[in-house]
């Protein structure tokens, strides 16, 4: 049996229940850590004070919203991260996070067993685990909600029980993950595909149309692959997410209803919202098309899909994804420069972009006088270019015939 175990503590109440839960059965101390990564919402204060109530010895609230943005935000932008091409990782990239801090607050509290919250059909169970295996692999895991079959009722019976102070009379239709890169909603009458989304999923967007009459242009600049300003005011990566998600969630953008492939083998009707991290990545993504050579923004495509997997499948903290990284950092030397955008109804359009380490050569490009372009040189390339092609096709009709 353990002596000591660091929780995950959300403050819902799954965990909540686990704290004592835990006590009672195994008898070991619990202490509860709770990161704050610009999830908002309930007071962080309320959270901890809930978290001794129930029992925990210990109550740990990390501030992490900066080195979210800057440490797993960041790669995610660079890497244009879109998992089937339409999830920004909102919740992936919160994971290995919260991992770093239980790994972090195990080691300084002596705890030898590390517990979450997470059922057995989700991705985040693999995402705490293959962490914890990865920065603390003698630690126990603890997975009471998976492992003893918790369902609500259960839940809401043993808190009543035991007189937790939580409030269990109000339940949301919804399962709901957020933090500052996003919002994950999933569950209830969601579950039915046919079903379309209500106003009451919503929280960080509003309807497309409501701002109809007033499109909103923005200029986000970077360095190196990070966005480093917005309309020329030079602001933090957090301060830049929180600025987009509040001025392109008014515009509707970032909602995204889809049908995911999830890690365990089953697909999930998920719904997110992501208005500054769709911005940012669509931003991004024109930034490179600007300032990287040809062949190896054809190469980071492939590579973009791979390190999106690993993230997803809880990979975070693997060799693979380590070199990646470094693959990664190094496209992004001369990706400096603006993009000018305009979000209207739900929709981002680039209408602007300026480097100063920019490729496009305006005298190669243009039609007009002033043409530097050798057009005599093409003739040779073509023939060159389809030559293993045509030697084929004539094979081929020679056997024909």
């Amino acid at each position: 049996m353990p002596k000591r175990v660091v929780l995950a503590y959300s403050g819902g109440l799954d965990t909540s229940v686990a704290i004592s839960w835990i006590g009672h059965e195994t008898g070991a101390d619990v202490v509860a850590v709770s990161i704050d990564l610009g999830q908002g919402g309930e007071d962080m204060e309320s959270i901890r004070q809930r978290a001794l109530g129930c029992g925990a010895v210990e109550a740990v609230v990390v501030d992490a919203r900066d080195e979210f943005a800057d440490d797993f935000c960041l790669p995610a932008i660079k890497a244009n991260a879109m998992y089937q091409n339409q999830y920004p990782l909102v919740s992936a990239l919160s994971r290995p996070l919260i991992v770093k801090h239980l790994a972090a607050a195990a080691k300084e509290f002596g705890a030898d067993a590390i517990a979450h919250g997470c059922t057995g059909k989700g991705n985040d169970q693999v995402r705490f685990e293959v962490g914890f295996n990865a920065l603390v692999p003698n630690a126990e895991v603890i997975a009471p909600v998976r492992d003893y079959a918790w369902t609500r009722e259960k839940a809401i019976a043993f808190a009543e029980e035991h007189d937790l102070p939580i409030n269990v009379t109000k339940k949301s239709p919804f399962s709901i993950d957020q933090n500052v890169f996003g919002r994950a909603v999933e569950t209830g009458y969601l579950e039915d595909l046919w079903n379309a989304p209500t106003k009451d999923v919503y929280c960080y967007t509003e309807d497309p149309s409501v701002n109809w009459a007033a499109p909103d242009e923005v200029i986000i600049s970077f360095k190196e692959g990070k966005p480093v300003a917005l309309d020329g005011r030079q602001m933090s990566l957090l301060e830049i997410i929180q600025e987009l998600n509040r001025r392109a969630g008014a515009q509707g953008i970032g909602r995204i209803d889809m049908v995911e492939d999830r890690l365990v083998g089953i697909k999930s009707r998920e719904i997110y919202e992501a208005p500054g991290a769709v911005t940012l990545i669509r931003a991004h993504r024109e930034m490179e098309n600007v300032c990287m050579e040809r062949e190896l923004t054809r190469f980071k495509n492939r590579i973009e899909d791979r390190w999106t997997e690993l993230v997803y499948d809880g990979l975070w903290y693997s060799p693979l994804k380590d070199s990646l990284d470094a693959f990664i950092g190094e496209s992004q030397k001369h990706v400096t420069g603006d993009i000018r955008l305009v979000m209207h109804g739900g929709n981002i359009n680039v209408n602007g972009r300026r480097s100063d380490e920019s490729l496009y050569d305006f005298n190669l490009a243009t039609y007009d006088e002033g043409d530097s372009f050798d057009q005599t040189l093409a003739k040779g390339f073509v023939q060159l270019h389809g030559l293993s092609s045509k030697i084929n096709a004539q094979r081929d009709q020679r056997l024909a015939n």
